[in-house]
């Protein structure tokens, strides 16, 4: 209940900014056709990219999508945030640049295009967090396509081995505030004697806004999320009837160029004696110390709050983020982990990451590190 309250806290510091439209009285039918250029003039800005305190020009893209979208009516310049570091490269070389400019890769577009509006762009100083992939959901509303690779080291106390697993997630923004989101996908390979190699299940839901300030760069949303059994059982997946996931994510800028994301969710299984449930609380802290280069800290609680009934043999012992093996006498267990890495962005629409995780409790079940990869391409 502690971690909850202070979770909470830190998100209800946002507030809902407000605007208003101004207009001196008119005097004279030319004062009152210039009150309509400037009141135009101020609509066509939100349609462009706007100018940021880096010097970048606003004749660089055209609009992001349509009123059914709310981008041109709810977006001001100020969502590119008020981060001006040099656009000089990892290394101050020149080399690996970030282009304000450049649409990024077609893929998403043309994948998603026909159903799904663009990622809203008040966000976009913005990176999606890297560990917890399943559950740690970017709280902005985005459509893109993610592939992830992960390598999983596994105690020897859990038979030791590697786990590769090969995954891609899908975001489509179907409105303002709403999005279709599929978060666990993709297939595993094993060289641990539990686990063999096959299918994972399939997680599909739903996120919405519940409000966003891009004046001050804070957002909330919330969402849910079933899991369908629909993975390879060799692979310890496909058990029980399914598995909903509760959860509200949230994030702010920090100190101009720093963003603090944190969410916090729980996992409700259907047959609860084929799953385990847990509540997990995740965070994550960047900073841009290049224009497009993020380094960035992540931390990842998870709270074991009920046991399965063991039908796989196992006690004491449960699979974490990946796997959930409804193990028995595993409820009121406690793992955290961190991870360290940086991420490079070369456009708006484009994300390149890696993070190297370890548990940092001396309880550790089936992770003894791993290394996660990303790529993100956004429509």
């Amino acid at each position: 209940m502690r971690r909850n309250r202070l979770w909470i806290a830190a998100l209800a510091t946002t507030a809902l900014a407000t605007s208003g439209w101004g207009a001196e009285p008119a005097g004279s039918v030319a004062q009152s056709f210039e009150g309509v250029l400037e009141e135009s003039d101020a609509f066509m800005v939100d349609w462009q990219v706007a100018p940021s305190s880096c010097g970048v020009a606003a004749d660089c893209g055209g609009c992001f999508g349509g009123d059914r979208c709310g981008d041109a009516i709810h977006c001001s310049s100020r969502g590119w945030g008020g981060c001006c570091p040099p656009n000089t490269g990892l290394l101050g070389c020149g080399l690996l640049t970030h282009d304000p400019c450049s649409q990024g890769c077609p893929l998403p577009g043309l994948l998603l295009g026909c159903i799904a509006c663009p990622t809203e762009p008040c966000f976009d100083n913005f990176i999606s967090p890297m560990t917890n992939p399943v559950y740690f959901e970017d709280p902005r509303n985005v459509t893109e396509v993610r592939g992830i690779f992960l390598q999983h080291h596994v105690p020897q106390g859990a038979g030791g081995g590697d786990i590769q697993l090969y995954a891609a997630q899908v975001r489509a923004r179907l409105s303002e505030r709403l999005s279709l989101i599929a978060t666990r996908d993709g297939y595993a390979v094993s060289s641990n004697p539990l686990i063999d190699d096959g299918w994972a299940d399939i997680d599909l839901g739903f996120k919405y806004a519940l409000f966003r300030d891009e004046e001050n760069q804070r957002l909330l949303s919330g969402g849910f999320t079933y899991s369908l059994p629909v993975g390879s059982t060799r692979t310890l997946q496909g058990l029980g009837d399914g598995v909903f996931n509760l959860f509200l994510t949230g994030g702010a800028e920090v100190c101009d160029c720093g963003h603090y994301v944190s969410a916090f969710g729980g996992l409700i299984p259907v047959d609860g004696d084929a799953n385990s449930s847990f509540n997990y609380w995740s965070n994550h802290l960047d900073y841009q110390f290049r224009r497009g280069w993020y380094a960035l800290a992540e931390m990842n609680l998870y709270h074991w709050t009920g046991s399965g009934d063991g039908r796989l043999g196992l006690s004491g012992v449960e699979g974490g983020d990946l796997f959930n093996l409804g193990s028995a006498d595993v409820a009121g267990n406690d793992i955290v982990t961190a991870a360290f890495g940086g991420k490079y962005k070369p456009n708006r629409k484009t994300e390149i990451g890696v993070a190297w995780e370890n548990p940092v409790t001396q309880r550790r079940d089936v992770l003894q590190n791993r290394l996660t990869v990303d790529l993100i391409l956004r429509f």
